[in-house]
Formats: structure tokens, sequence, C-alpha cells
């Protein structure tokens, strides 16, 4: 971290930003183990029994979670925003979060409707707690130094995913030399995955201060200002007509493909290429790696190419990862595939929230950000419930199912080309 405390709010500690940060190094190994490199593959061979539909259940249960989060979190946040106890909200939904995750690890064959349970619970527990942890960012940092202090946490959230993935594979190795089969010790990587997440949030919830003030407001009131925010944000994307093509079309299109790859690049790799247990965690943990260089490099790239050109050049990138990973037939060319999505993974996120605060004008900055949230969460939606969609009515033709897929970001860099961003950045 730089020296001195010029970036923080007055009274913040680097201590304090510190135990922020630290809630992204906890929640990222849950969606790195569990909707990412390993428990979605158990799901849909162990808990779904390799059925034709099993591709199907798991995004939908995808789907379900996202939905009631779309429902669930705006109520939270409106609550935790007019009481000043974000940090309660936080402690409940990382509690649920925790706790179902731990319990994955007593799902298996014939237990489908528990497994879809908890995950929708612990899904949308984590996406409000994601929620709760970011609306701290302007009680602890200076406008100026979002960006640097929300850097801090995204890096440090790679590295929580590296040591989770770390975890995960002593387990399955220590499964593998006691001789037992996969379906018996791959469960308890998720009560791995809960115990870290556990421990390393408790300096948030222990150490970051509460410093808004109760609005002292009624819930009927409170429940009319979400209604209104929701007005405001249609009202800001009828008067800017860019953002709106970008936020509807071109963000929603990409970010969908990007959901396809989080929640199903495991289930790809050990249904249609074979891979073991302790392949697809060792190829995710070195993803993760390659998603931190490229996100940092890119952010390079990013100021000296443009911020439009920039998240082009990153969605070409998930389009060549598309096409190879339909048509790979060995680990050499599979591994390719991959390197090229960690490269685009960090990079392209990274390039679209710095589109976003192009568009924003000043004092109108949360406003954007939460439209892109939407488009985010709509793609969330969209992009896996497509992929189960198709390998469904195909059989369980994982390969159709991932061109298929790889249209959304084809979709959105065309859509792209006719965004005209402010004149006030290179585009």
């Amino acid at each position: 971290m730089d020296s001195g405390k010029n970036f923080l709010m007055p009274g913040v500690s680097k201590r304090e930003v510190l135990a922020w940060a630290s809630y992204d190094f906890a929640n990222s190994g849950y969606t790195t183990v569990i909707l990412t490199a390993v428990y979605n593959a158990f799901f849909v061979s162990v808990v779904a029994e390799n059925a034709v539909w099993a591709t199907f259940a798991w995004t939908l249960t995808i789907t379900l979670s996202n939905l009631l989060s779309i429902a669930v979190i705006p109520v939270i946040s409106a609550l935790a925003d007019a009481k000043a106890n974000k940090r309660f909200w936080l402690a409940v939904m990382t509690g649920i979060c925790c706790m179902s995750t731990a319990t994955l690890a007593y799902t298996g064959p014939g237990t489908l409707a528990s497994a879809v349970f908890l995950i929708v619970i612990s899904n949308t527990a984590f996406n409000a707690g994601v929620s709760l942890n970011s609306a701290f960012l302007s009680e602890l940092a200076k406008p100026e130094a979002f960006g640097k202090v929300s850097g801090w946490g995204w890096s440090f959230g790679y590295l929580g995913g590296i040591v989770s993935l770390a975890a995960c594979l002593l387990i399955v190795f220590e499964g593998q030399k006691a001789g037992l089969p996969a379906d018996v010790y791959v469960p308890y990587t998720a009560m791995s995955t809960a115990t870290i997440f556990f421990v390393m949030a408790l300096p948030m919830l222990l150490y970051v201060k509460e410093r808004s003030k109760p609005k002292n407001i009624s819930f009927e009131k409170t429940f009319k200002r979400i209604r209104q925010e929701s007005v405001d944000s249609f009202k800001l994307l009828k008067r800017y007509p860019e953002f709106l093509k970008f936020c509807v079309c071109g963000l929603f299109f990409y970010q969908a493909g990007i959901a396809v790859v989080i929640t199903l690049s495991a289930v790809y790799a050990q249904l249609v290429m074979k891979f073991t247990t302790a392949q697809t965690i060792t190829l995710i943990l070195v993803v993760n790696i390659t998603a931190a260089i490229g996100a940092f490099v890119f952010g390079y790239v990013q100021d000296r190419l443009g911020h439009k050109k920039t998240l082009a050049l990153t969605i070409l990138l998930w389009i060549i990862m598309g096409v190879m990973a339909a048509f790979s037939h060995g680990p050499v060319s599979f591994w390719i595939a991959a390197n090229i999505a960690g490269i685009a993974m960090g990079s392209s996120q990274s390039a679209g929230r710095a589109v976003v605060a192009v568009f924003a004008p000043a004092g109108e900055l949360a406003q954007f950000y939460s439209a892109w949230n939407v488009a985010v969460w709509g793609a969330n939606v969209l992009g896996p419930i497509t992929y189960g969609t198709v390998t469904w009515l195909t059989s369980g033709d994982q390969r159709t199912a991932i061109l298929v897929t790889t249209l959304f970001f084809v979709i959105g860099l065309l859509i792209l080309r006719r965004v005209h961003l402010p004149s006030k950045t290179v585009c």
C-alpha cells in the first residue's frame, strides 16, 4: 500500500482497509470452488447422476439463485442503509452462506432437491454479501482512490481463490491416497471452502466500523424508496441512450458468456475433456493466476489503447477461447483455451467497469453502477440457462452448447462497435 493515509477517509486506518479487503479473500473461494472448479461438476456427475438433463438442472439452479438475488438484495441493501447496520446484515449473509456451503458436504446421489436448495440459498447469500461489503468502500476511501482501494480487494480475492483451490487439491490427493471414491472425498471440499470463508471474513466483521448514520425511516418508506430507485434507473437509461446500448446489449451479452465460463468450465473439462477432479482443480488454479496477471497487464494496455478498444480486444479473446474449447480434443489445446479465458476474465471485467465510470457524470456514479449490476445479474441468468437448455435439447452435447454461448461474445462485440463513448476519453 502507499505510504501515508491521504487516500483514506479521516479516521480510517490501513489495518481497517486490509480487514475490509480480507472479505474478498474470504468469499472468492465460494465462486472458485463451488461455482467454477469443483462442486458444479460434482453436482452434474454425482448428484444428478449424469442424466441428460443434469447440466440443465445445474444452470437452472444458478438461474434461480440469481433471480432470488435480484429480488432480495435491493430490499436488504435498503434496510441496511436505513438502519445503518450493513455490518449486521453482512454477518447474517456470511453465516447463511458458510452454513449452507458446509452442508453441501452431505450431498450426493439421491439428494438433488437438497443440493438445489443449498446452492440457491448459499449463492443468494453470497451475492448479498458482495453487495453489502462493496457498500463500505465509500466510507473507507476518498473518491479519487476508489479504484486503488477496490483493486486491493480484487487482487486479494484472486489469492483467496488460489488458497481455497490448494486446500481442495490437498483433500483430493489425500482421498486418492486413501483409495476412496471421488463421491466420498469431493463433497468435503465444500466444508473446507466454508471454513476458509468464515475465518477470513472475521477481520471484516470484527474490525471495520459502521460509519453511516441511521435514516430513521419506516419500512413503508424504505420499500417506496426501492421502487423509486428502480424508476430512477430506468429514467437514467432513457437519458443516456449510448449507456443503455452498452448496458443492455454490449455488456449484457458478453457478461452472459463470461457467466457460462464461470459456472460450467469444470463441467466441460470433466465431461468433454475427461479431466479428473485433480486435473480440473489444477487447471482452474493456474487460470486464477493467469487472470490476476491479465487484469494487471491490461490495466496498462487500457491506458494506452483506450477503453473501448481494450474491451473489444478482450471480447475477441473470449471468442477465440470459445472456438478453441469447442474443437479441443486433447489437453494441450484445452489448457491454451483455458488460459486465454484467464487473461480475458479479469481484463474484460475491469475494462467494462472502467467504461461505466467513463459514462457516469459527477454525482451519478452510484446510479450508473446500479444499472451496470442489474445488467450483470441479468447476464448471469441468461448465459448459464442458455447453455443448459442447449445441452438438454441436444442430449448432452456440450460442444454445441459452448459454440452457441460463444455467440454472446460475438453479438456483444458487434454491438460494442456501435457504442459511442463520451468524448472525455480515448475510445
